[in-house]
C-alpha cells in the first residue's frame, strides 16, 4: 500500500498543459474507534470508508473518501461506475463530472432520483478531484474555491460514554482543554438523557456552552416535554429532535421551543437548506460533505443559509482525517460558519493521515495550507485498515 506515485509531492502544471484522469482506484478500509461510540441509534465500533484515488497522466494523484455503509462493496461498485465517466477527462471539470456521474447512476435509466444516497457515494470522488486540482496548481483547495474568510476552524468538544458519569468525565476533560462548546448525544431514554444533561453541566461549569442531540428520537410532544426540562441546564440548542423526513415537525418544535433548534439529518442538498430556511424550521443547520456530495455543493448550501441569516455547522460521520481536512478546506470559505463544529477525528484509535497533525489546540484547527486538501497519507496505516476491513468482511461472511 505504498505506490511510488503516493509519495510524490504536488506537481504544478506548466502553462497550457492539460491534466487527464487515467484511473480511479477504490479500497474499502476500516479504522477502529478507541472505544465504542454511543448514540440514539445504537453503538458504532469504527469508521468504514472507501478510499478513492484519482490518478492522472501527469503523476498527480488526488485522494478522497466515501462513507462505506451500509455495504462497502455496494458503495465501491457505485464509485467504480461513476469513475468510468471520469476517465480521459480533466479533474478541473469537477462540477460537470459530478453532474454526469449522478445522471448516469440515478437519472438516465429512470430508476430513481436519490440525491442523499448519491451524495454519500460521490463525496469521496469529488474530494479526490479537488485534491488533484490543488496539487496540480500547488494551491490549497480553499483558494480554488474562492479563498479563505476564516483563519481557523473552531470545534466543539464531543464527549462519549455509555453512562452519564463517563460522558461527564470526558466532557470535563474537553472543557479543561479549551473547548468552549460541549456537545453530547441524548435520545437514549428520558432518565439517561436528563442525567447526562445534569452531570455534564455540573462537570463543565456554568460558562461553557452545552448542546444536545437526540438524533430524531423525540417526537414533537416528547420534544416539548424534554426541552422544558432541559432549560434547567442552560442548553444552547437541541439538534434534530424529530424525524428527518418532516420539515413541518421540526418547524412545529422550533415555533414552541424556548431553546434554539438545529436541523441535521433533514439537510443534505442546497434545496433542503432552502426549504428549512423558508419554513423557519431551524436556528442553525448542521451539514457535512458526505450529505452534500462534496465541497462545491457544501459551499452552495452554505450560501443559501447565509442569505437567510443562518449559520452552518460542520457535520461529522464515520470518517478519517481525509474528511477532517476536506471539511477544513471548504469551511475556510464559509462566512456563516458556526463557531462550534463537529470533530470526529479524536474517536479514531489511529488515523490514515500522516500529516498534518489534526490534534485540536483550544478546540481549534488552523486553516490548512498544503496543496489540494492539505494532507499526506500514511500508507502503512492504509494497508492495516484495508486488512481490518477484509478480516471483518470475512468474519461476517
Amino acid at each position: 500500500m505504498s505506490p511510488p506515485e503516493a509519495r510524490n509531492a504536488s506537481r504544478q502544471l506548466k502553462k497550457g498543459q492539460e491534466l487527464k484522469i487515467t484511473e480511479i482506484r477504490t479500497t474499502p478500509i476500516l479504522v477502529p474507534y478507541s472505544k465504542p461510540y454511543h448514540w440514539a441509534q445504537g453503538v458504532i465500533q469504527g469508521a468504514c470508508v472507501i478510499l478513492v484515488e484519482v490518478h492522472t497522466d501527469e503523476g498527480v494523484t488526488g485522494y478522497g473518501e466515501s462513507v462505506g455503509t451500509p455495504s462497502a462493496e455496494g458503495i465501491q461498485s457505485y464509485i467504480k461506475l461513476a469513475g468510468e465517466i471520469c476517465i480521459g477527462r480533466s479533474p478541473f471539470e469537477n462540477a460537470k463530472l459530478m453532474a454526469d456521474a449522478y445522471h448516469a447512476l440515478f437519472q438516465a435509466l429512470a430508476t430513481c432520483s436519490s440525491p442523499r444516497f448519491g451524495g454519500q457515494i460521490l463525496a469521496g470522488l469529488e474530494m479526490a478531484l479537488w485534491d488533484a486540482m490543488g496539487k496540480a496548481t500547488g494551491r490549497p483547495a480553499h483558494e480554488l474555491l474562492g479563498g479563505a474568510v476564516q483563519d481557523e476552524i473552531q470545534y466543539f468538544g464531543f464527549p462519549q460514554g455509555e453512562t452519564a458519569e463517563e460522558t461527564a468525565a470526558e466532557a470535563k476533560t474537553l472543557a479543561d482543554s479549551g473547548c468552549e462548546v460541549i456537545y453530547v448525544k441524548v435520545g437514549r431514554g428520558d432518565t439517561l438523557d436528563l442525567a447526562i444533561a445534569k452531570q455534564v453541566r455540573a462537570a463543565i461549569g456554568p460558562d461553557k456552552r452545552l448542546r444536545m442531540d437526540p438524533n430524531e428520537h423525540w417526537h414533537p410532544v416528547r420534544a416539548a416535554r424534554m426541552i422544558r426540562k432541559m432549560l434547567e441546564f442552560d442548553v444552547e440548542f437541541i439538534e434534530q429532535p424529530t424525524n428527518c423526513e418532516s420539515v413541518t415537525a421540526l418547524a412545529q418544535v422550533r415555533a414552541n421551543s424556548p431553546i434554539a433548534i438545529a436541523a441535521d439529518q433533514l439537510a443534505f442538498t442546497p434545496y433542503d437548506v432552502f426549504n428549512i430556511c423558508r419554513e423557519k424550521a431551524a436556528d442553525l443547520i448542521v451539514l457535512g460533505l458526505h450529505e452534500t456530495g462534496g465541497l462545491l455543493r457544501y459551499q452552495k448550501a452554505a450560501h443559501v443559509a447565509e442569505a437567510a441569516g443562518i449559520n452552518i455547522c460542520i457535520h461529522g460521520l464515520y470518517e478519517t482525517g481525509i474528511t477532517t481536512c476536506a471539511a477544513n478546506q471548504v469551511a475556510a470559505t464559509v462566512p456563516n460558519l458556526d463557531d462550534g463544529n463537529q470533530y470526529m477525528n479524536h474517536f479514531l484509535a489511529w488515523d490514515i493521515i500522516q500529516a498534518p497533525d489534526l490534534s485540536l489546540r483550544n478546540g481549534k484547527l488552523p486553516v490548512l495550507k498544503g496543496p489540494g486538501l492539505g494532507f499526506e497519507l500514511d500508507w502503512e496505516a492504509v494497508g492495516r485498515a484495508a486488512e481490518l476491513h477484509e478480516k471483518q468482511a470475512t468474519d461476517n461472511g
